[in-house]
């Protein structure tokens, strides 16, 4: 696999992993809700890193 094959699958996977805690928010137990959380954010923001990155490599 590609490297922006490899970076739009991660992109993919975190945005993804987001909807689904947003869409199951309700049904998280309370102890789980903040470490997932947590995690998503991590993961979009290191999405927009790499979308960013791979922008400016293209230059």
């Amino acid at each position: 696999m590609s490297n922006g094959a490899t970076i739009i699958t991660f992109i993919i996977l975190s945005f993804s992993l987001s909807l689904i805690l947003i869409m199951k928010k309700d049904t998280l137990p309370a102890s789980v809700k903040r470490p997932l959380a947590l995690l998503a954010l991590v993961m979009i923001s290191f999405s927009f890193v790499l979308m960013i990155f791979s922008f400016l490599q293209q230059v």
